[in-house]
Parts: C-alpha cells; structure tokens; sequence
C-alpha cells in the first residue's frame, strides 16, 4: 500500500476536498449520499460497504458492524464507529430496506462494484475533486489520514480499517504536505 503513485501524485484526499465531499453528498441522492457518507466516515473498503445490510447498522450505539473482507479467515468482523450524522442518514436508509437484504440496491439488484465506483465517481466530480484521488480508495485512504491528524492511536485506526498488520497502518503515517504540516503545527 502507498500514499502516492510512482509520479508522486497523491492518492487521498485531503482535508479541504472532505469538506467539499461531505457537501456534494448532501446535494446528492439518498443512496448515493449513504454510500458516499459511510466510505468517507468508516474508511471501509468499497465491498465491504456493498457487504452491509441493515443489521449491520447499530444507530442507537452510532456503530456499524464489518465483515473484514481481506482476511483469508471468513468471520472476522470490526466494529467501526459513526458521528450522528452518518448514524441518522443510514437509519432513514435502512429503514426502507429488508433487514437481511444488502443495504444499496439498484434497480431491485444489490448494488455491484461498478456502479458503486462510478456514484463514488460522480460525487467527486460535483465536489470538484480530480486526479487520481479521487476514487472510492482516495476515501479510504483520506480516512486513515484524517484520524491520525485526529490523533487516533495507530492501533484503534488498525482495527477499524481491517489491517492486519501494523505496519500497513503505519504508512498513514507518512502523510505530507498539509496533513504533515498540521502534525507538525502539535509539536511546535
């Protein structure tokens, strides 16, 4: 895993192109703001969000349940903690949803990895981000980022992100440019 393509383009996004992100899903549909919100706020993979169904969502404890998809074991699940707002978008979703049935849907169908990319896609071009961060990946990338400028633990961002090894974590860590400015902004 890597922060930056081999021509040193960076691959998350940054705290100014959340914000934008966060108002292009408000604009948005409500599947696509749901889908949008909950990979900005949750770090997931993006089929690992396609994965969840309503019981997967816990509104009343702001956390939604994973099944950890990158692991070779297959019941390895996380719990990732969500802000209010995250909670109340997907409980108005879900509540239109059976409890088993995955949570997006399109045209009756679960919604497929393509489609989903391309929502992804579209929100980023309605909140003006382009370049190679801007992808379902830039958000789970932006997501390690922010935490750590957040000063999550390096441990607790692990277990939410599903790595299973620290060092994968870690690269997070080696965040530049404006994120390393404002770790740096702590220290002084």
């Amino acid at each position: 895993m890597r922060l930056y393509d081999k021509d040193a383009r960076r691959l998350y996004i940054n705290a100014a192109e959340r914000v934008r992100f966060v108002a292009a899903c408000k604009q948005a549909t409500m599947p696509q703001r749901s889908l949008g919100l909950t990979l900005l706020y949750t770090g997931c993979r993006i089929s690992e969000a396609l994965a969840l169904t309503p019981r997967d969502i816990q509104v009343e404890t702001r956390v939604i349940t994973y099944r950890t998809l990158k692991r070779r074991r297959r019941n390895v699940f996380r719990e990732v903690p969500i802000p209010t707002e995250l909670a109340d978008v997907l409980q108005g979703y879900a509540n239109q949803t059976q409890p088993d049935a995955p949570l997006w849907q399109h045209r009756n169908r679960p919604l497929n990895r393509s489609t989903a990319y391309r929502w992804i896609k579209q929100l980023m071009a309605e909140a003006d981000i382009t370049g190679v961060q801007a992808c379902p990946k830039g958000l789970r990338h932006g997501f390690g980022i922010h935490a750590l400028n957040a000063s999550i633990p390096l441990n607790l961002l692990q277990k939410w992100m599903g790595h299973a090894d620290m060092s994968t974590t870690a690269i997070y860590a080696d965040a530049s440019g404006v994120e390393e400015r404002g770790i740096a902004e702590r220290m002084w």
